[in-house]
């Protein structure tokens, strides 16, 4: 047997087995690193209300991009996590509609970095956010988001 065919017959074996999206535990489980989802790092939280959070978190060898530096897509992975959710926090549900990262310094792999979000301003169903990351006193990178509240009906 060929590897797509292998492929092929796990994924049958497996279709018994799903959830839908609303059952499912990735993404959706805040008492689990990255809320369950393998991809995201694990952000712990310091401070978090409806207009800021603070918190911790380390990048491992998985999110090496080379010479010891985060691969750049991690860095853009961890901002959408955190004003993701703080877009949505103590409000309707919204989306990312824009986010715009500037790399400032070599961010590294295994020190602790600390990431800084900020509620700015709410323009109708525009949410407009902010975000750092430091380690130690070096600012490695910082965001500005733009997230839509979902208007009713599906996505």
């Amino acid at each position: 047997m060929n590897r797509s065919g292998f492929g092929r017959d796990v994924a049958e074996a497996l279709a018994a087995h799903r959830v839908g999206e609303r059952e499912q535990i990735t993404g959706h489980r805040l008492d689990l690193p990255g809320r369950g989802q393998a991809l995201t790092p694990a952000f712990h939280v310091d401070e978090w209300d409806e207009k800021h959070a603070t918190g911790t978190f380390r990048l491992g060898r998985y999110y090496l991009g080379g010479n010891g530096a985060a691969h750049g897509g991690v860095i853009p992975l961890m901002f959408d996590e955190v004003l993701g959710r703080l877009a949505n926090t103590g409000r309707s549900r919204a989306r990312t509609a824009y986010l715009h990262v500037n790399f400032r310094s070599i961010t590294s792999i295994g020190p602790e970095l600390r990431l800084t979000a900020r509620f700015s301003r709410e323009e109708d169903r525009k949410r407009y956010l902010t975000a750092t990351i430091h380690h130690g006193d070096v600012l490695t990178a910082d965001a500005e988001g733009l997230f839509m509240a979902l208007r009713p009906g599906p996505p």
